[in-house]
């Protein structure tokens, strides 16, 4: 009976077996990779064709090429090599060219969003291509990963003190002065109160749920709320209007809950938060307790009453149905009460900016004592 004949040895260095082997360990690499890199370690221990292409169910023809490859060009060998077919019609330049034209605005003419039939127009006016079919053009995007049509707003923030002021909020909240409390205070205005014409129909398997379209309208409340972003408490108080009167009637009510010690106070530019008369006469009122600190303009991000205004728009809100006003403030005012059984703060980890400087901030490190706790917020 006759035996197989013995390839040619393979021997590796140890640099390549190390390299191979990294290759087996990454979750992420290529399958193909992954199996040439098998081939080179077991033809590298001296095992036969036949059983290599046995042990990794591949053919011998399979096993026989990449020895060909090590043989030749050694670990390089593994890789894709070049292969024959069409060259490239379009050029790297010209592939920029039309990157950078899908990436013009298109104010100057008819529509903002030109369509691919309309950008391969404008390539071949502007002599960047001689001719190009909109299926061609959207490859080269996707290549690119350039999504002109995909937009995502933002809000500049034209404050000149724009990072001071960030900052000394972020540094309120990763710790707030010996025996005093940080507060996030907002309203959230024209909640309305609806009732859906008719009831949803429940969701089954392989069918959503289904919501009326239709609605009736009962009127809007505003909900005032102060978050004490160490520990979690809320308090929050509905009105029919947000009036400087209700605002200063709910300030009251927050003086009452921390009757003692320095009240840090973090709100916007809201005309009823600007009212210096006002909150001069309540701060002489209350001995000077409460430091007001304005969040830079078009910067709400920055108050941390958003996140929980957010929780509720979806906990309390979204695809609701409330019969009335008092329905409505029911259910906020449970929400609230909710909350406050359990009340966790939200992890905050934006540390500020850097200096103007352009040296890095320094953090300030809590011991294990006195450290705040930060878990991540209910949803």
């Amino acid at each position: 009976m006759s035996r197989e004949r013995v390839a040619s040895v393979i021997k590796l260095s140890r640099k390549d077996q190390a390299k191979l082997r990294d290759t087996l360990r990454r979750g992420t690499a290529p399958q193909r990779d992954a199996l040439r890199a098998r081939i080179a370690l077991l033809l590298h221990d001296g095992h036969t064709i036949s059983s290599i292409a046995s042990t990794l169910q591949v053919s011998r023809p399979t096993v026989m090429r990449w020895r060909e490859r090590l043989a030749q060009s050694g670990v390089e060998g593994l890789h894709e090599g070049l292969r024959p077919g069409r060259p490239r019609q379009i050029d790297p330049a010209q592939r920029l060219q039309l990157l950078a034209l899908a990436c013009e605005t298109g104010e100057d003419r008819a529509g903002t969003l030109p369509t691919l039939d309309e950008l391969c127009v404008r390539a071949v006016e502007r002599g960047v291509v001689k001719h190009i079919s909109r299926s061609h053009l959207q490859r080269i995007l996707q290549a690119g990963d350039v999504r002109p049509h995909r937009v995502r707003q933002w809000l500049h923030s034209p404050d000149p003190q724009f990072r001071e002021k960030v900052n000394a909020i972020c540094a309120l909240y990763r710790r707030a002065p010996k025996g005093s409390v940080v507060l996030s205070v907002d309203e959230k205005t024209g909640i309305q109160a609806i009732e859906r014409k008719h009831a949803d129909r429940h969701a089954q398997p392989g069918r959503l749920r289904r919501h009326e379209f239709e609605y009736i309208r009962h009127g809007t409340q505003a909900l005032t709320a102060a978050l004490d972003v160490h520990t979690g408490r809320v308090l929050g108080r509905c009105t029919d209007r947000r009036t400087q009167a209700d605002l200063v009637a709910f300030m009251e009510d927050v003086a009452r809950a921390y009757p003692s010690g320095p009240v840090h106070v973090i709100w916007d530019n809201l005309n009823t938060h600007r009212a210096w008369g006002v909150w001069q006469a309540f701060n002489a009122r209350h001995g000077g307790r409460f430091v007001f600190h304005y969040t830079p303009l078009h910067a709400s991000w920055v108050n941390q009453i958003e996140l929980l205004f957010g929780i509720y728009a979806r906990r309390v809100l979204r695809r609701a149905s409330h019969i009335s006003v008092h329905h409505l403030r029911e259910r906020t005012e449970d929400f609230i009460a909710q909350r406050n059984l359990d009340p966790r703060p939200f992890r905050w980890t934006f540390a500020g900016f850097e200096l103007q400087t352009g040296e890095p901030r320094h953090h300030v490190h809590c011991s294990r004592h006195d450290r705040t706790p930060r878990p991540r917020p209910r949803q």
